[in-house]
């Protein structure tokens, strides 16, 4: 059997294309157990996770969650805004002490960019990063590329477009990691305010307007407005951006072509997406989801099979 080159999963930039193709086989085969009666397999029985969650989460958290029972391991759920962080504790600290219940892996989420790379340089634990900031959320970009070769065949080749906030989005980086990676094209498509000033030094393409980006695309990933983000006004009104960079269904229809709609979630209907697009036939909002648990399933499967 094959294994992955890193020991921790703490970005898209640290994978080779091997590591993202052995997980998506991976994830070919937990899918298949996913959808058994019985969904459990017993890979993780001797190994313990923790859940550390400094920012709120709630579809990346429940699907680690539910990812780490499937595979039978152990698993401890910590939530930063109940905890001694609340009283001045540091990362380091709070982290020792979970390991020193004798933890075998830990995924992460924090605001700093970078935790999960400072983390892994001092404990022993895997650590997987469930998004650090605005820099990167690994797993997301996986299961995106993953549903997209479900949805499509392949990835190489095809056309992406990732709209909206791209300056906040730790979603957007990582999968334009991913993406390249496996030879897609890769455009980005928002306000000039919500554009990074460097992304072209990505390999990007970059589009201020939106029908001609669908007009380009096989794939479109609607983003978030990052609210919880934004310190400064990036564009007048909601109701202006949508205007301009929301998609509905009839600029949908408009297109000469089916393209598929994609979304990272949580969705502010009616913002980037109207209802009747995120549930029409092109969306695969929802394998999106369902995707995310084998995904997640196959990293730890993998990081777990490193450690000694």
């Amino acid at each position: 059997m094959s294994e992955l080159s890193v020991k921790h999963l703490l970005g898209i930039k640290y994978l080779k294309e091997t590591d993202i193709q052995l997980i998506f086989e991976t994830a070919d085969h937990f899918k298949e157990v996913i959808n058994r009666s019985i969904k459990k397999v017993p890979s993780l029985r001797d190994i313990t996770i923790a859940n550390i969650f400094f920012e709120n989460s709630t579809r990346t958290k429940l699907s680690f969650e539910l990812a780490e029972k499937r595979l039978s391991a152990d698993v401890l759920n910590f939530s930063a805004s109940q905890s001694s962080v609340k009283k001045g504790e540091t990362l380091i600290d709070t982290v020792n002490n979970i390991l020193s219940m004798k933890v075998d892996m830990v995924v992460m989420r924090h605001p700093n960019p970078g935790a999960g790379i400072f983390l892994s340089k001092h404990v022993n634990a895997s650590i997987v990063n469930a998004g650090d900031g605005a820099h990167e959320h690994p797993t997301q970009a996986l299961l995106d590329s993953y549903s997209i070769r479900e949805k499509l065949g392949d990835v190489a080749g095809k056309n992406v477009v990732i709209v909206g906030d791209i300056l906040h989005s730790r979603v957007a980086l990582s999968n334009i990691f991913a993406l390249k990676l496996q030879g897609a094209n890769v455009k980005v498509c928002g306000p000039k305010t919500l554009l990074p000033k460097f992304i072209e030094s990505l390999g990007v393409g970059v589009e201020t307007d939106l029908r001609k980006a669908l007009e380009w695309c096989d794939v479109a990933n609607m983003l978030r407005i990052q609210n919880e983000r934004l310190d400064i006004s990036y564009f007048p009104t909601t109701r202006e951006y949508t205007q301009q960079f929301g998609v509905n269904k009839k600029l949908l229809d408009s297109l000469d072509k089916e393209i598929v709609i994609m979304h990272p979630g949580p969705i502010n209907r009616g913002v980037e997406i109207t209802s009747d697009v995120a549930d029409s036939k092109q969306s695969i909002i929802l394998n999106q989801v369902e995707n995310g648990v084998a995904i997640r399933m196959a990293v730890i499967y993998l990081l777990a099979s490193k450690i000694k």
